[in-house]
Formats: structure tokens, C-alpha cells, sequence
């Protein structure tokens, strides 16, 4: 009897402290989500000055939900609002946190009336930490083949291949580069302001290191580099406004200036008379350029233009072929953006080219 009598207690202790247990919890719980499910509105965020000049945003803010959050503060237990994404709107990231951006944030795109918003890092993608990851790479917006332009085809495929590689791949790569690494020749030098070509004592002006141009403001041309292959030396003119930048090309005895140049630093692919070059298109993504060296004509013949849009190239100085076929280059994706203490990732390709091109 005594037995049964003590069982029974301890159980009623036992479901009596269950209950208080649960109760507490549920308590706890339903605090919680009064807290986090608090009816909130835009009046509830911390006013501030809108945004006068996209360049003092220190970095740019994306998204691919297509309802977003956000909080009155960078804790994940404070009130928020469920807003919907508007392609139209800009994302100014302001700070960052350990799990939240700061933003600046104007509601309906009206500087006047902007807010302070704190947005989830699992929700929004600075520009710094933008990848390549979903990109479609082939996707190109117009392409030229040996003078024939086309606008309607708007995938590489056509003439190859795009893919993204590691960064390991493209090192171990460029071991096994075979287009021509452009060293300076040592006949070719400045002086009084005229780039010179000395031959057997003889001295040849080459054109002028600097020199005005009414509209384009001073013009400066450095010397980059001989191609043996070729016979000629290549220079890089660009404008003091730095609104041009491109590479010529010159035979240094007779000082003439080649009817060819590149916007981009110029791989030469001597095993096809192949001078080509990537460089970021001003408007859209990146140019993929190969064209053709004539030395009877002193000039070059387009063999394939195209115009990339989802990709940026990051130093066009270190593409390379490693065959007739095979092309490397850096590039980074095409809202990437550095912000104060932040690189912004650099992304790796490789474009395989039909054999028939």
C-alpha cells in the first residue's frame, strides 16, 4: 500500500512538472513569435538621407527571391516586414553584419522618402560575393564570323564552347600556353618624346609618346612588347580623359603604323596568323575577338567577333591559348563589383572553339 501510495506522488510530480515544463515553452515560443510576427510598416524604420550618387554606395546589393525581408534591426529575433522584390528598385549596401547587410532603401524609388532596412545574407548577394554559380555562359547577345553579322543567334554554341574551370585548371593551364608572351625589344626606345627603333646605328622614329588631340584631350603611347612572329612592335595609346584605350601595331623600320589594332591586351596565335583579345564591352558583358594578320596588306581580316553578356573580364593580360582551339581567361561576373576591404571574386573560363572556325 505504501508502495503504491509513493508511485502515485512521483507520478503526479512527474506530469505536474511536465505541464509546467510545456507551458513554459509554449509560453516562451508564443513570446517569440508576438515578437517576430509584429505587424510592422516602412514608418517603422529608421529615416535617412537617400542616396544622391551611386558612387558613394560602397556596395551593390542582389537578390533572386521573389519576396524579401526586411528588419527594423540586424537580429534575427527583431520585427521585419515582408516586402515583394521589384526589379526596378535599387539595393544599396551600406554595412555588413554577421548574418545581415545594412541598406538604404527608398520606398517606390523616391529619394526623398528613404529608410534604413537590414536584409538576411542567406536573402540578398553583395557584389563582391557574386559567382558565376547559374550563369549562363553562352548566352551572347550578337556575334560576327569572317564579316557576317549575326543578331538573332543569341548562343555560342554555334561556334564552341564556354564552361567555367577552376582556378587550379587555369593555372596549370597556362603552363602550357602556345600563343607568344610579347618581351620588350631593346632597340626600341624614348627619346626626346619620339619612341625609336635603332637598327645597325641607324635610328628610326617608330611616333610620338605624347601627343594633343583637340577633342580627345593629350594622347599617351606606351610600348608593350616585340612579337618576333610577327615582326612587329605593339604599343598601347590611351587618352589622358580616359575615355580610349587600345593597342597598335608597328614595323619599326619603316615607322608604319599597321591598319590593325586590339581594344584588349592581343594573344598571337602565330601558328594561325592569330591576333585576338577579350576586353569588357562598355555596354554589355565582355568581346571575344579573333582576327587574322595579313602582312601584304599591312593589315587584318575579322574572323569571329562576340559579344558575351553575362561576364566581365578581369585581366585581360592573363588569357592564353594552350592549342589552335583552346582559350583561357579571367573574368569576373557581370555585376561584380570591389567594395572598401573587399576583392571581389574572380571567375574562370574556358571557350573551346569548332575545329572548322
Amino acid at each position: 500500500m505504501k508502495i503504491a501510495f509513493h508511485l502515485f506522488i512521483v507520478s503526479a510530480i512527474v506530469f505536474f512538472v511536465g505541464c509546467i515544463s510545456k507551458n513554459s515553452k509554449t509560453e516562451v515560443q508564443a513570446e517569440t513569435n508576438k515578437k517576430t510576427n509584429k505587424s510592422i510598416t516602412f514608418d517603422d524604420f529608421k529615416k535617412i538621407k537617400g542616396v544622391d550618387n551611386v558612387q558613394d554606395v560602397p556596395f551593390q546589393l542582389s537578390t533572386e527571391l521573389d519576396s524579401i525581408r526586411f528588419f527594423v534591426a540586424p537580429h534575427g529575433d527583431s520585427a521585419y516586414m515582408q516586402v515583394a522584390y521589384n526589379m526596378l528598385d535599387n539595393y544599396y549596401g551600406f554595412e555588413e553584419f554577421d548574418d545581415f547587410y545594412s541598406m538604404h532603401y527608398s520606398i517606390e524609388n523616391n529619394i526623398a522618402n528613404s529608410i534604413e532596412v537590414f536584409v538576411l545574407k542567406t536573402e540578398f548577394t553583395a557584389a563582391f560575393d557574386l559567382t558565376l554559380k547559374g550563369v549562363k555562359l553562352s548566352e551572347i547577345r550578337s556575334s560576327t564570323y569572317q564579316g557576317t553579322d549575326d543578331f538573332e543567334n543569341k548562343l555560342f554554341d554555334k561556334y564552341g564552347t564556354i564552361t567555367e574551370v577552376s582556378e587550379k585548371e587555369f593555372i596549370d593551364a597556362s603552363r602550357n600556353r602556345i600563343d607568344e608572351v610579347l618581351v620588350k625589344n631593346p632597340s626600341v626606345n624614348l627619346k626626346n618624346n619620339n619612341w625609336t627603333y635603332t637598327d645597325r646605328g641607324q635610328e628610326h622614329i617608330i611616333d610620338q609618346y605624347e601627343k594633343k588631340a583637340e577633342e580627345d584631350g593629350i594622347f599617351y603611347i606606351a610600348y608593350i612588347g616585340q612579337s618576333k612572329l610577327l615582326g612587329l612592335e605593339v604599343f598601347q595609346e590611351s587618352s589622358d580623359l580616359g575615355m580610349e584605350s587600345y593597342y597598335t601595331f608597328y614595323e619599326p623600320t619603316s615607322a608604319v603604323r599597321l591598319n590593325m589594332y586590339s581594344l584588349g591586351y592581343p594573344q598571337i596565335l602565330a601558328t594561325r596568323d592569330w591576333i585576338s583579345y577579350v576586353s569588357s564591352n562598355t555596354d554589355v558583358g565582355s568581346d571575344f575577338v579573333i582576327n587574322k594578320y595579313i602582312p601584304q596588306e599591312k593589315g587584318e581580316e575579322n574572323i569571329l567577333y562576340v559579344n558575351f553578356t553575362n561576364f566581365k573580364v578581369a585581366d585581360d593580360k592573363k588569357a592564353f591559348w594552350i592549342g589552335n582551339e583552346t582559350f583561357y581567361a579571367e573574368v569576373y561576373p557581370h555585376n561584380s563589383a570591389p567594395a572598401k576591404g573587399k576583392k571581389q571574386r574572380a571567375a574562370f573560363i574556358k571557350i573551346k572553339l569548332k575545329r572548322e572556325l
